[in-house]
């Protein structure tokens, strides 16, 4: 098999933790690259850290490099950027939109991006509206395989406290049975389901464009 490259930026969220850690134990990628901002204490034989200023696109690009995939799993909170839809639009919108582009430009053939269930640019919520927002410009690359997941709330760990995520962890995954159909996609899931599910869609690398929910999810990573 052909060596791999894969690029993985928000390493150090929720999702983005569970990721590398799966990339790591695969055999698809032989070389995983993390683009972070403050130096990160990992080791792994078949790893590189690189720090990038994601505000600066020529930096971006030098240390995005080459490869096959690239999957994008940042993400922040309101209470993160203290209720600033500047600083919320530069991390949620521009950071995947932004590396999109260069990843479409630099050769890589597979997109991999979290967002969440709901996202609209129809949305009257601003959150969603931002995703759904950053998921139209994405697909409008011509990257031979986007794959876009949208996860409802997740099960993990987090390192920083979220009261009412806590709160919600305890709450929502006993009340699941209570949101059958259409509901379903509202369903708690693992932090851990989205990660397998994600180096299951780029093991297959299916061309187009492809979006996940609850059950797509599950489904991968089954």
């Amino acid at each position: 098999m052909q060596a791999q490259t894969a690029v993985v930026i928000g390493a150090t969220g929720l999702i983005g933790e569970q990721l590398v850690q799966e990339l790591l134990q695969d055999n698809t990628f032989s070389k995983v690259v993390l683009l972070v901002r403050r130096p990160l204490q990992l080791s792994h034989h078949k790893l590189e850290i690189r720090l990038v200023d994601f505000n600066n696109l020529s930096d971006l690009s030098a240390r995005l490099g080459t490869g096959q995939a690239v999957f994008c799993c940042v993400g922040t909170t309101r209470n993160q950027v203290q209720g600033d839809k500047d600083a919320y639009r530069k991390i949620d919108y521009d950071i995947p939109v932004h590396t999109a582009q260069l990843a479409c430009r630099q050769g890589f053939t597979q997109f991999l991006v979290v967002s969440a269930v709901g996202a609209s640019t129809a949305s009257g919520n601003f959150y969603l509206q931002l995703k759904g927002s950053m998921e139209e410009d994405v697909r409008a690359f011509p990257i031979r395989s986007i794959h876009i997941f949208r996860p409802s709330l997740l099960l993990g760990t987090r390192k920083e406290f979220r009261l009412a995520e806590r709160i919600a962890q305890a709450i929502l995954p006993a009340v699941s049975f209570l949101m059958p159909g259409s509901l379903r996609r509202y369903r708690a899931i693992h932090s851990k389901l989205v990660a397998k599910a994600m180096l299951v869609a780029a093991r297959n690398a299916e061309p187009g464009t492809h979006t996940y929910e609850y059950d797509e999810i599950r489904y991968l990573a089954r």
